[in-house]
């Protein structure tokens, strides 16, 4: 099994299949994994496997780093799409998550205007109303939501905590439109028990959900990289296609990637 784990602070720039030219800014430790979900998916591995020795970096680190390789990026005449906020686990787990989010958009502002700063969050933290308020600033505030079943959240996600679907949902609601839903659609099992989320047991209630909050518009994906569980399958182009039409039809902006 092989994982991923991202330098810290900042990695890439990468080709993001949804994003673009994506500079990655990492708010977790180097040496490890911190989230509050442990994803039977995450290509980063499971928390357990990934304990981190060094500490988070700091609100200073963060910005410095990003400055440097910006202006880097800028000697060399290649400047990003995207800033995003992603790596080894949670972003908004970091205790200084909404002054680095204002720190980067003045980055931002200076060096690369026409990039978007977009945060890639499990949405288990958006009850907190700094985070809250973070989040509404960035340009692409991307939350997940996988299923709404508690059951396939526990055997998939694995919640480290007090998990609240129907909380989470209001809380993306709560967002106004701000808010782009992403959801990962896969096949297989875990232990003998199906992860298939593809159907239509799965995929209705999600799109009334979905609906409910009324994002700006819907990232839908599956596996793209090794997995730390055996047994995972992607889901096949029909079948994303063909999710991605219902939430069209709910008058949903909804993008693929295969």
């Amino acid at each position: 099994m092989s994982t991923i784990i991202y330098p810290s602070p900042i990695f890439g720039p990468v080709h993001s299949r949804r994003l673009g030219v994506s500079l990655g800014i990492n708010l977790l430790p180097a040496d490890g994994k911190v989230c509050s979900f442990d994803c039977v998916y995450c290509e980063c591995g499971f928390n357990e496997q990934h304990r981190p020795q060094l500490p988070l970096p700091t609100r200073e680190q963060v910005a410095s780093a990003l400055e440097r390789k910006l202006q880097q990026m800028q000697q060399e005449g290649r400047m990003p799409d995207v800033l995003t906020f992603a790596g080894n686990g949670e972003p908004t787990c970091h205790p200084h998550f909404p002054e680095i989010i204002a720190d980067t958009i003045v980055l931002r502002n200076q060096y690369c205007p026409q990039a978007k700063v977009s945060v890639l969050s499990n949405s288990t933290l958006i009850h907190r109303p700094a985070v809250h308020d973070a989040l509404m600033q960035v340009d692409n505030n991307i939350l997940k939501l996988d299923t709404v079943s508690a059951d396939y959240i526990r055997l998939v996600d694995h919640p480290q905590g007090t998990y609240d679907v129907e909380k989470i949902i209001d809380g993306m609601a709560s967002f106004h439109g701000h808010v782009i839903i992403q959801t990962m659609f896969m096949q297989g099992d875990v232990a003998g028990e199906s992860v298939d989320n593809t159907g239509d047991g799965y995929v209705l209630p999600w799109l009334d959900a979905v609906e409910r909050i009324a994002p700006q518009q819907v990232m839908i994906y599956t596996i793209d990289r090794e997995t730390p569980t055996p047994g995972l399958l992607k889901a096949t182009p029909a079948q994303l296609d063909r999710i991605a039409d219902l939430v069209r039809r709910r008058g949903i902006l909804c993008s693929v990637s295969y």
